[in-house]
């Protein structure tokens, strides 16, 4: 039966958000790393620092025993060599691997509790070799807790090894808890990951309880889709969530509003911070998004939409060319967009490259918040094209004044039947074996929407 201890220290646990992760079969596995380096005799108030780390370590394992989906493992330091007459900078070890919290806690008290300090505080060294820790895991949250009461002596740079460990996804920002430290190297080791100062020995139980509970908790985040009115009604585009520091995609969700009318809630990881991708067009990113645990996130991003259409004249036609789509004055590709078709941009202005023949271009076409703008242009018509030999030609439209290009015949083909825009053209063609300019043979015709016209160059 659980003792007081271990029943309230698993409550706070599940309410701050345990049960969330057990649900969805996430396994927390924590390191904690011990100093066990000589300055642990050190008097700290009323006694040596080792016997309250022992003591508070022995209640926390008691606490921790029978929490689900959590795996523990230990390292020591400064345990297996003196630290006269030379510094043993290697001194660390994975003394207990990783296995369940119910298996591992009773291992981890014990062993603690038999350890002697000794050596010297290699941390640099003993993180970078947590690496080989934590073995591989496809739904596990791999986390540090570091407990010290020293900085680095052996010429390391734990916050290099740290940072270059997460960057590899080894695990996420680590915990240090330093132990009777002046402030003063509060730096030192804050750039390590998240460093938390115990000033006596009767807050170190509830520092380490309450990064124990920060470490495993997941918070809740509601990301809010604005529109022009700085209203949450933008949604149903997707979102992909990236580590910062080493720009993995965590996550990607389709953003919904729940039965409740607001935007859904989700459950993230707050020690990650992260750059968020809206998949709008053109997308939208928020950088440096830090959230904060053990409470329900607002995350508020601009990303007001409209719609375009792209429509044919008239009904029954089968040919439907597509548009290049940039925003107004840039040279970007946003999209290209087929006719027939219906799609959401942000709210602005657009460039329309619309990939008839001939081309037309439309500027400035303007989205506007939760409005369809609708483009119709007029169906093609279609010229049947036969060549008895092999020759080169093009068709121009004519506009009365200028000829103006439009596309080149194929001199592979022996007929064509190419879709034109309503109006008036000429078509310009000699045969291959033609050697004289004036053989040229130019034809005269006119194309109305969804009519064809036959011609035989001969």
């Amino acid at each position: 039966m659980l003792n007081l201890a271990k029943r309230y220290f698993f409550n706070v646990l599940l309410m701050c958000g345990t049960s969330a992760m057990v649900s969805q079969n996430v396994v927390n596995r924590i390191l904690f790393v011990f100093d066990d380096s000589y300055s642990m005799y050190a008097p700290w108030n009323t006694e040596p620092k080792i016997n309250v780390a022992k003591r508070v370590m022995s209640k926390l394992m008691d606490s921790i025993q029978y929490i689900p989906n959590l795996e523990i493992a230990l390292r020591c330091y400064g345990h297996t060599t003196f630290i006269q007459p030379l510094r043993n900078c290697k001194d660390t070890k994975l003394e207990i691997p990783f296995a369940s919290a119910l298996e591992n806690a009773p291992k981890i008290k014990t062993f603690i509790n038999q350890l002697e300090p000794k050596g010297t505080t290699p941390i640099a060294y003993s993180i970078a070799q947590s690496e080989k820790d934590f073995t591989p895991c496809k739904n596990c949250r791999n986390i540090v807790i570091l407990r010290t009461d020293g900085i680095e002596e052996c010429d390391g740079n734990p916050c290099e090894v740290s940072a270059m460990l997460q960057k590899k996804g080894i695990f996420i920002r680590p915990f240090v808890i330093g132990i009777g430290l002046d402030m003063k190297f509060a730096d030192a080791l804050g750039c390590m990951g998240k460093f938390v100062d115990v000033s006596n020995e009767n807050n170190f139980y509830p520092v380490l309880k309450n990064v124990l509970t920060e470490a495993l908790t997941r918070t809740t985040v509601q990301i809010n889709l604005l529109d022009v009115y700085k209203k949450p009604t933008e949604t149903d585009v997707v979102m992909s969530f990236y580590n910062v520091i080493n720009q993995e995609r965590i996550y990607n969700y389709v953003h919904t509003i729940n039965n409740y009318g607001r935007p859904d809630t989700l459950v993230l990881d707050p020690d990650i911070e992260y750059d968020i991708e809206v998949h709008t067009m053109p997308k939208v990113v928020k950088k440096n998004v830090k959230i904060e645990k053990g409470k329900h996130n607002v995350i508020s991003i601009d990303a007001p939409q409209g719609y375009l259409s792209l429509q044919i004249e008239g009904a029954g036609y089968n040919y439907y060319p597509t548009t290049i789509v940039k925003r107004a004055g840039d040279s970007a590709i946003l999209n290209v967009q087929e006719f027939g078709k219906t799609e959401r941009y942000l709210v602005g202005k657009y460039d329309l490259e619309i990939l008839t023949l001939p081309r037309i271009y439309l500027s400035n076409v303007e989205i506007k918040q939760s409005h369809t703008n609708t483009i119709k242009i007029p169906a093609s018509g279609n010229v049947f094209i036969s060549k008895p030999a092999k020759g080169y030609g093009s068709i121009y439209l004519d506009n009365g004044k200028q000829l103006e290009w439009v596309c080149n015949l194929d001199n592979n083909l022996d007929v064509e039947n190419i879709y034109l825009q309503p109006g008036r053209y000429k078509l310009e063609f000699r045969f291959a074996h033609q050697k004289q300019m004036i053989k040229t043979i130019e034809k005269t015709f006119e194309l109305k929407s969804k009519e064809g016209v036959r011609l035989m160059l001969n």
